[in-house]
């Protein structure tokens, strides 16, 4: 048993992690087991292998301002943009890698050669007016939007839609995966986690991420207290990201996955997203087409996360365009939640705010009989419970460095498999409550 850490070494040892810069490179993650040969699943079709460079092409959608300091090698850094940007970020492999060698060492649980992510060209592609937008009286005493600004929103909005729709041309699956990142992370960080998720789900969707301005250097209190003020400052862009995204043609559906801090940015824009329809008597899972919604290592109070799943089904006079007792349909497929109960790095949120609980520290234990049926019956929703071995230093990214982890989201986002089928075969716990079994031992 590893004896616990004291409040004030996990501070301190978060002060370190935030005091440095994110890397200009790091390692691809570790293959996840559903790959692992031999006896696991091809990585890559062959449409894939012909596709030419190995480097990945991420869209990226932004309210980060331009990186401003002399010292800074990123395009976007920590300052709030009081617009939308977006645009396309390369992801290289690195040293150079060929296809066939990138497939045989994606698919070993010890590879022969290392390969490195790093941040290729940034290309930005169009950005929306500033915020506010501006506005005009009329003689009448009416207010209207400033005509110049609407067409310059307009026009963006139908060169972000063109933009994934050329991308929409090269995808299989036709599904958008768009990650939100959470605390202490850069356009970098935030870019190379997507590739990661987007290379081991074999190329097939339309790869984007979704990065604010989270905080990732100086002091740690004063880092955190201003990332939590800038993650509500993104609600507002991250829904009208969504809403453009779902909407465009030829979009089948999308995969929607966040990580810490971004599980609350996410949760609460879905959230507001889903309102927006039922006001207009439209079924969200229609209008938005959200076949998952992941939040792992959630940094999000218990009673905020439940208020923001179930809060609408306590209000019946909001919902009034449904007959008696039916309830709208949010998602096409599931909300799963990914939890670690000796994830050190929510233990910080948890001491700074006080907080009863966080939803990424939940034991299935932390979920009642009364609270299991009830999610029971509403439907759609897991949590996941992982306990074991740390493979990163707070425990908190297990989601990509933990190879059992990931096995298990991949064969949930690519494949369609439901909990208790082969290949996602954890052990229950409640009746909506699932852990990982001890792992197995693993192949090189």
């Amino acid at each position: 048993m590893r004896r616990p850490l004291p409040t004030c070494a996990i501070l301190f040892l978060a002060a370190l992690t935030l005091a440095g810069c994110a890397t200009p490179a790091r390692q691809l993650m570790p293959t996840p087991l559903v790959y692992r040969q031999p006896g696991g699943l091809p990585l890559f079709t062959q449409s894939a292998d012909q596709r030419g460079s190995t480097d990945l092409d991420l869209l990226f959608i932004t309210d980060r301002g331009p990186e401003t300091t002399p010292e800074g090698t990123l395009p976007y850094g920590q300052t709030r943009a009081k617009r939308l940007a977006f645009g396309s970020a390369q992801v290289r492999l690195t040293p150079a890698i060929d296809w066939a060698t990138l497939h045989e060492q994606s698919q070993l649980g010890k590879r022969t050669r290392q390969i490195d992510l790093e941040l290729g060209e940034v290309r930005p592609l169009g950005q929306f007016p500033n915020e506010p937008y501006q506005l005009h009286r009329l003689p009448s005493g009416l207010i209207e939007r400033d005509r110049d600004g609407l067409a310059a929103h307009h026009a963006a909005k139908a060169e972000l839609t063109r933009t994934v729709e050329r991308r929409l041309e090269s995808s299989s699956s036709k599904q958008i995966m768009l990650y939100v990142h959470g605390f202490n992370e850069t356009f970098a960080t935030a870019a190379y986690t997507t590739a990661e998720l987007c290379h081991f789900l074999g190329r097939e969707d339309v790869c984007a991420f979704f990065t604010w301005p989270a905080s990732s250097t100086g002091n740690f209190l004063t880092s955190y207290t201003t990332t939590t003020e800038s993650a509500d400052y993104a609600v507002d862009h991250l829904k009208k990201t969504i809403r453009m995204l779902s909407r465009v043609p030829g979009v089948g559906g999308s995969q929607l996955l966040a990580h810490s801090r971004g599980t609350a940015v996410l949760l609460r824009a879905v959230k507001e997203l889903g309102l927006e329809a039922i006001s207009a008597g439209q079924e969200p899972m229609n209008v938005y087409k959200i076949d998952n919604l992941v939040l792992m290592s959630p940094d999000i109070d218990v009673d905020i996360a439940g208020q923001q799943i179930t809060g609408f089904l306590s209000d019946p006079d909001l919902v009034t365009v449904w007959p008696e007792g039916r309830l709208p349909r949010m998602l096409k497929g599931r909300l799963t939640v990914y939890a670690s109960p000796d994830d050190r790095a929510l233990l910080v949120s948890k001491i700074l705010f006080r907080s009863r609980n966080r939803v990424g520290q939940l034991r299935p234990e932390d979920l009642p009989p009364q609270a299991q049926a009830y999610f029971e019956t509403l439907g759609k929703v897991d949590l996941i419970t992982y306990q074991g071995e740390r493979t990163d230093l707070f425990g908190h990214s297990y989601f990509t460095t933990n190879p059992q982890v990931s096995s298990d989201l991949i064969a949930m986002l690519r494949y369609g498999q439901q909990l208790g089928e082969p290949g996602r075969q954890l052990v229950r716990t409640g009746k909506v409550s699932w852990k990982f079994p001890p792992p197995a031992a693993e192949h090189d």
